[in-house]
């Protein structure tokens, strides 16, 4: 642009007006994102229960100072460092930061950090390090655990500016030296040839475009209330090909229903559950569903076990009242030990989709984290769970797509098989357990090519089943709402975390479903898809350029003669052919699923297509030049006129398959290039000057027979492209 300024004259100049243009687009499009996620971050913020004057408060986490007294829930993200003041069994999750899974139970004036959760019980900290002094921050500075999502298009993006930059310099530097010395040209022109040639060779939209489109996605995402964390992820889900989902809160409705309470005959048994639920503080499904239960008075805790995903139980000792213990059946008491009568109610309820708890009784205290000897049933508590109304059509759509499920849930494997099957997942008929599953990573992931419905699912299983998936090849998504999901969601290629969930699973997920609605997941889905596909259509239009300028800039820079075109000559080409409609396609809908090779199948496309669009440009300019004696002025427009007619070829080939819109884009490209050469004022602009009758039924020719060409070597370029690239994953 500088070189053009000085030399003259300024028409030669418009592509620095473009790129202005393109830039304010971008920077404005991005900003609009930016401010449309920032709102709905606000939404998803850690925040934390902060003792100020005598009484809780929720602050955000930068609101946290030195010295607050910060109480801690099960679900909770930790936001500062702090020193624990008070402890009712609180268990602290720090996989996150130090990558150990099993939680740490601290006690009094233990230090807990920020960037882990509680698991279990609760407690209250005193807060010694907050803000950029806190060790998560340090850590995410550093970078050592934190990563962003892997995306193939903006790696492959790199490399394709990594590959035009190693090539245009040699070239560059061939085409001015030739250009300057050896083509008898003025200085002046011979200096707008080489910027008319070397400009040509950037594909200067495609990272604006790219990036537009990861913006745009993310707007039309927050419309339907699902906040990205990070642009990339847009495009993780459309390249995923499992989806690891729970029973609760995916499936069925987030809270449940109090069916029934069947005690046997045991004292106080209903008394019992009260006081259960009572001193619990998890916030889970469960207890949430028991929380009307009446709370029996005297009944004072000794000793005290909270729940926990892993346990699946839990319990109390009281004074005065024997010890009591809340949890699943077949994990409270082995079937051996329960009557054949009450196996077959058990069995009526979760065949059902129900949710069933044993409440049993013994004398024995309770120790740590083992249930005590001497159990016996005291009752049976029957949970009711809700069917989300859009769940089955949402399982159906997915399964269309090529996308295998897989549900992982701490719940029976009778009741999670029975939900499954209702809403259509395949292979819901052969549900299993998870506690029979392998630990080998190779024999787990054999179980997993034939399994799809897990229940009893500890949350190192489901870490390690995803691994397992990961190891065969898959790209694995993961949905979770508690904190037993976070591990799987961090390792899972995709985290969707549920807004209604724990801070932590929000904390941990790329993308947080708002509304916590299963059914927003083909949306996301189809917007990936629309997002990698657009891109794709963007760099095949732009690299096409750079293809077939690096081939006229050597061969130039070879033989001598003047270059082809004045930049403005570029700017009409550019901009009919690929800056405007590439605008377009960046914004269009309706995409296959995604696959990997993103840079092969650029190449495979644009190199055919530029080495077309290359030749039939060098033939036009040497043939008016030549044997139709045109003047050099003529000879640079006729092979203008050549290159926008295949560069209108290579558009209908990039849009395909054509619907309205696209013809209409097409049609519309190739009026505006009518208009440029009809309109007088804009050929004196543009310098175009109409070639002889004879140079122009030649470009007509070698445009009529170049066209047929250019399909054939593109479809072949494809068809060696499969050929090459892997077999998706069946």
């Amino acid at each position: 642009m500088i070189v053009v300024v000085i030399v003259g004259p300024l028409q030669d100049g418009l592509f620095g007006v473009v790129l202005a243009v393109n830039t304010v687009i971008g920077v404005a499009q991005e900003l609009r994102a930016k401010r449309t996620l920032d709102r709905l971050a606000v939404l998803t913020a850690p925040s934390a229960h902060a003792l100020r004057d005598g009484r809780l408060v929720d602050l955000a986490a930068d609101a946290v100072v030195l010295d607050d007294i910060l109480e801690l829930r099960p679900g909770d993200q930790i936001v500062v460092d702090g020193l624990v003041l008070a402890t009712d069994s609180l268990e602290i999750d720090e996989s996150l930061l130090s990558g150990e899974a099993i939680p740490v139970v601290k006690a009094l004036d233990d230090e807990v950090r920020s960037g882990s959760y509680v698991v279990a019980g609760s407690g209250r900290i005193r807060a010694i390090r907050v803000g950029g002094d806190a060790f998560a921050q340090k850590l995410q500075g550093d970078a050592r655990r934190f990563s962003l999502v892997r995306s193939e298009l903006q790696q492959g993006t790199n490399r394709i500016l990594r590959i035009v930059t190693w090539v245009m310099i040699p070239a560059g530097l061939l085409l001015v030296t030739s250009q300057v010395i050896r083509s008898g040209q003025s200085l002046s022109e011979a200096l707008r040839a080489s910027v008319a040639g070397i400009g040509a060779m950037v594909p200067e939209g495609l990272v604006l475009l790219t990036t537009l489109a990861f913006a745009l996605g993310a707007i039309r995402l927050a419309r339907r209330r699902v906040l990205v964390q990070e642009l990339a992820a847009i495009e993780g889900l459309a390249r995923v090909d499992v989806l690891c989902i729970d029973k609760t809160g995916t499936l069925t409705e987030a809270g449940m229903k109090l069916g029934a309470i069947e005690t046997f005959g045991i004292p106080l048994a209903e008394e019992a559950l009260g006081a259960l639920v009572d001193i619990d503080p998890s916030s889970n499904a469960t207890l949430q569903a028991l929380a009307a239960l009446p709370v029996p008075s005297g009944w004072r805790a000794e000793v005290r076990v909270p729940f926990s995903s892993a346990r699946k139980w839990s319990g109390a000792q009281f004074a005065g009242f024997d010890t009591w213990v809340l949890g699943a059946p077949d994990v409270v008491m082995p079937d051996s030990s329960l009557s054949a009568s009450l196996l077959t109610r058990i069995e009526a309820s979760v065949t059902r989709g129900d949710r069933v708890l044993l409440v049993a009784r013994t004398s024995e205290p309770l120790t740590g984290e083992i249930l005590p000897p001497g159990l016996e049933p005291a009752g049976l508590v029957v949970l009711e769970e809700r069917i989300r109304v859009d769940a089955a059509a949402t399982i159906e759509y997915l399964v269309s797509q090529g996308i295998e499920i897989k549900v992982l849930s701490g719940d029976d494997p009778r009741t999670v098989g029975s939900i499954a099957r209702r809403v259509g997942i395949p292979g819901a008929a052969s549900a299993l357990d998870a506690r029979e599953l392998p630990d080998d990573p190779a024999a787990l992931a054999e179980v997993l090519r034939s399994s799809s419905i897990f229940g009893r699912v500890q949350p190192n299983q489901k870490q390690a089943i995803v691994s397992a998936l990961q190891a065969s090849g898959h790209v694995v998504a993961m949905t979770g709402d508690g904190v037993n999901d976070v591990p799987a969601l961090k390792q899972a290629d995709l985290g969707l975390a549920m807004g209604s969930g724990a801070q932590a699973t929000r904390a941990v997920g790329q993308i947080v479903l708002l509304e916590s609605s299963f059914a927003t997941i083909p949306g996301i889905l189809d917007e990936g898809r629309r997002v990698i596909t657009n891109i794709e259509r963007v760099a095949n239009l732009f690299v096409t350029k750079t293809v077939y300028a690096a081939i006229l800039a050597v061969v130039v820079g070879i033989s001598a003669i003047p270059f082809p075109f004045y930049p403005r000559h570029l700017t009409i080409v550019s901009t009919l052919t690929i800056g405007v409609p590439g605008f377009f396609l960046a914004l269009s809908s309706g995409s296959p699923r995604a696959q990997p090779g993103f840079v092969r199948r650029v190449l495979a496309f644009t190199v055919p297509a530029g080495v077309v669009a290359a030749t039939v440009t060098l033939l036009t300019y040497v043939v008016a030049r030549g044997p139709t004696h045109a003047a050099t002025a003529q000879a640079r427009t006729a092979a203008t006129l050549a290159l926008v007619a295949i560069g209108l070829a290579v558009l209908v080939l990039v849009a395909r398959p054509l619907n309205r819109a696209k013809a209409a884009l097409v049609g519309c490209m190739a009026g505006g290039a009518a208009l440029t050469w009809a309109v007088p004022v804009s050929r004196r602009v543009f310098s175009l000057e109409w070639p002889p009758a004879g140079a122009l039924w030649a470009t007509a020719g070698i445009v009529i027979v170049a066209i047929p060409l250019l399909w054939f070597l593109v479809a072949m370029g494809a068809r060696l492209e499969d050929r090459l690239s892997p077999p998706l994953l069946q």
